[in-house]
């Protein structure tokens, strides 16, 4: 197995000419002869045991020689990249040159591109941190006050707003009832503006037993056409009613939501968790915001095919998240009616900008001579085994160190870009151009 010729062609092409010895490849027939020959049938031999030579007469010459040149493909293909010293992008294909002696095939596809970038350090960005104000936490806090309500029967009252109204209630235009205008057994949040305006309003006073009538008028823009701008009568019927009560907002209430025995020291804690929260979001900004720069710098006719097998790349990685989950594309496809072209179409913009990044980054990398050390790989490699719960050795097995190598680097060169980036505080608008605004 050698490589013959190699030739790089515009815009990151290559076409190539490689050989498998007359050897190698002879013996990838007479393995491909015994895969297959079980299931082959010559009158006169039971099943599985004809010789070659004869299912070969029988068959034609070169019945095997389809799945020996694709035994043989992938090695010597190999051997002849690592030869002419390339980086292969995609999937190439594969054509015969000729059977004389040795094999010899073409390959024509893709490298990766030569690329440039400049003045990847010293990008300036803006980055704002949202204010962690008092009345932010007090919001925080209601919310968890609100989660951790009790629902309680009304039973001595009329509705009120915030109230939980259980309903049966039957809608109709003109006398004559619509689709999808009846219920029963509803529960409705007052003022939670879930139901036609004005419907909701008109439960408020009512009793439990109490039948009465709704009037409204649909919206005009209402999302069925027939009913858009119409005035309806809704027979409604209040079986029931709850209201959520919320926990004091007290010591107690700290002790059992929190690891902190006084309100004050829960209130602090909360402010504390929101500061961290927006200067991580300030911060992912920050980086969304390097990370775009730095594909606009850089330089590179890159080829279609790398585009195409990012996209295959995370096309397979949803479709193993979703096996996770007990789900597989082919189901997610039936209930979300989406197709494989068009869950493509949605990862292609992404897919894109991976492989931007990935490109500009590893030149910075190569420009500033960024490499893993040997304790960062086996730090990596320990990190993938915790994570996954996979021993250390069977994670080497799967991933090259040289492979490794390169993503520690490339996570090392946005270091690099994110220590010299000039990052300031956005500017603040003056009082005459916010009037003028």
């Amino acid at each position: 197995m050698s490589l013959i010729k190699n030739e790089l062609t515009e815009k990151s092409g290559f076409t190539m000419e490689f050989s498998v010895s007359e050897e190698a490849f002879k013996k990838a027939e007479n393995e491909a002869y015994l895969k297959n020959r079980k299931s082959i049938n010559v009158p006169g031999f039971r099943k599985g045991k004809a010789p070659k030579h004869i299912i070969e007469t029988y068959y034609g010459k070169g019945v095997f020689f389809e799945d020996a040149i694709n035994a043989c493909i992938p090695d010597a293909f190999e051997a002849a990249v690592k030869e002419a010293g390339i980086t292969v992008v995609g999937s190439p294909s594969f054509d015969l040159v000729s059977t004389e002696g040795d094999v010899v095939l073409k390959a024509v596809g893709f490298v990766k591109p030569e690329v440039s970038i400049d003045g990847y350090k010293g990008i300036e960005v803006e980055k704002k941190v949202d204010e962690v104000n008092d009345a932010d936490v007090d919001a925080e806090i209601e919310n968890t006050r609100k989660r951790n309500a009790r629902t309680l029967e009304v039973t001595d009252r009329a509705a009120a707003m915030d109230d939980i109204a259980n309903i049966d209630y039957e809608g109709s235009v003109d006398g004559v009832p619509f689709d999808g205008g009846k219920g029963a057994g509803h529960d409705l949040k007052l003022g939670s503006g879930s139901f036609i305006p004005g419907f909701e309003e008109q439960i408020v006073g009512k009793n439990i037993g109490e039948e009465f009538d709704v009037n409204v008028t649909f919206p005009e823009e209402y999302h069925a056409p027939e009913l858009a701008g119409k005035a309806a009568v809704f027979k409604t019927k209040l079986n029931a009613l709850k209201f959520e009560e919320l926990p004091a907002l007290d010591d107690e209430f700290a002790k059992d939501v929190s690891e902190f025995d006084t309100l004050d020291e829960y209130k602090a804690d909360v402010k504390s968790k929101m500061v961290k929260r927006n200067e991580d979001r300030a911060e992912a900004a920050v980086e969304n915001a390097l990370a775009e720069k730095v594909m606009e710098l850089l330089q590179a006719e890159i080829p279609e095919a790398m585009f195409v097998a990012e996209v295959e790349n995370q096309v397979r990685d949803y479709d193993s998240r979703l096996r996770q989950n007990g789900l597989d594309l082919a189901t997610y496809f039936k209930y979300t009616g989406l197709t494989l072209e068009a869950l493509r179409e949605q990862m292609r913009p992404n897919a894109q900008k991976q492989v931007k990044m990935r490109l500009a980054l590893e030149k910075i990398a190569e420009l500033e001579n960024i490499k893993a050390t040997d304790e960062e790989i086996e730090a990596e490699y320990k990190k993938i085994s915790d994570a996954y719960n996979v021993p250390v050795d069977d994670v080497k097995k799967m991933i090259a160190a040289e492979d490794l190598a390169l993503d520690i680097a490339v996570g090392s060169a946005m270091k690099l870009v994110r220590e010299n980036a000039k990052i300031a505080a956005p500017k603040a608008k003056s009082k005459a151009k916010a009037k003028k605004a």
